[in-house]
């Protein structure tokens, strides 16, 4: 089972790998910080170095383990990479599932309604939760909660926790622990605010900001009936210059190959799936 080094640094966007396996379009890394599509949140993209040569790659999935579709001859198994994430696409990413948390935190608390599924992409996120129907001073209402949860740049942080016991010991409806597959017994805990009374605490398993400062203005465009007694908010997040990412790579042979990499330029930047998500 491929290493899911992301669930431990969001922030790191290069790293080295091996190859365990190739199949015709894809490969599957000993470890990695592509993010497969998931929760709401659409995959990672960018490149593999490989003996100098650039692979794109333009699909990760989640099965068994963790499989990388590349544009390319695969690489074979044994093969030292260098992966190379899109960058500004899992920034963004990470920047709306932040946001998510804050909506369904701001939802739950003030209107008792649940989310129930979601979305993101690069420049915009639904969400989808138990209510009958916002009004326009309702949604004006959460937006300004959400700008001024932003202005007070609460730390984000995670941790694992075994299921029995989270389930013993927090709200399974506002960690939405519930939602997810009995077959999942060891948590990661996602939480923002105040480590001794957090505003949000929920169970995820996607990536995201340092604080909530990172995320910027936020701005509720709007709302949609779903069904009975079903909402759809969406949202957008003020454009903002990404961070350096994390590079831990560490000096090796190949570093000339990879500052070649760097000068060229930025790989393309795809648009998601539009898989429906819970956190």
């Amino acid at each position: 089972m491929t290493e899911q080094l992301y669930l431990a640094d969001s922030g790191v966007g290069r790293f080295r790998a091996t190859v365990e396996r190739a199949l015709d379009d894809r490969v599957v890394l000993d470890a990695t910080h592509f993010y497969p599509t998931g929760g709401g949140q659409p995959n990672d993209t960018g490149t593999l170095l490989v003996d100098g040569e650039r692979l794109p790659v333009t699909d990760v999935t989640k099965k068994d383990t963790i499989y990388h579709t590349v544009d390319g001859d695969p690489p074979a198994a044994g093969t030292r990479v260098v992966g190379t994430l899109d960058w500004g696409r899992r920034y963004a990413h990470s920047r709306y599932h932040t946001a998510q948390h804050l909506l369904s935190a701001v939802l739950l608390t003030e209107f008792d309604a649940p989310t129930v599924g979601n979305q993101l992409y690069a420049d915009r996120a639904r969400l989808d939760c138990e209510y009958e129907r916002f009004s326009e001073t309702e949604l004006a209402d959460v937006e300004a909660e959400l700008n001024a949860l932003v202005d007070d740049g609460l730390g984000v942080r995670d941790y694992t926790m075994d299921r029995e016991t989270a389930e013993g010991e927090l709200d399974t409806q506002r960690t939405r622990i519930d939602l997810l597959p009995d077959s999942i017994e060891e948590l990661r805990i996602v939480e923002i605010g105040d480590p001794d009374d957090p505003f949000d605490r929920t169970a995820c398993a996607g990536t995201h900001v340092a604080d909530t400062a990172a995320l910027g203005e936020v701005t509720v465009t709007g709302r949609t009936t779903q069904g009975s007694d079903t909402e759809r908010v969406t949202f957008e997040l003020a454009d903002v210059t990404p961070p350096e990412p994390v590079d831990v790579t560490g000096e090796g042979a190949d570093d000339e190959a990879a500052d070649a990499e760097r000068a060229d330029g930025e790989t393309t930047d795809p648009e998601g799936t539009d898989g429906e998500g819970d956190a």
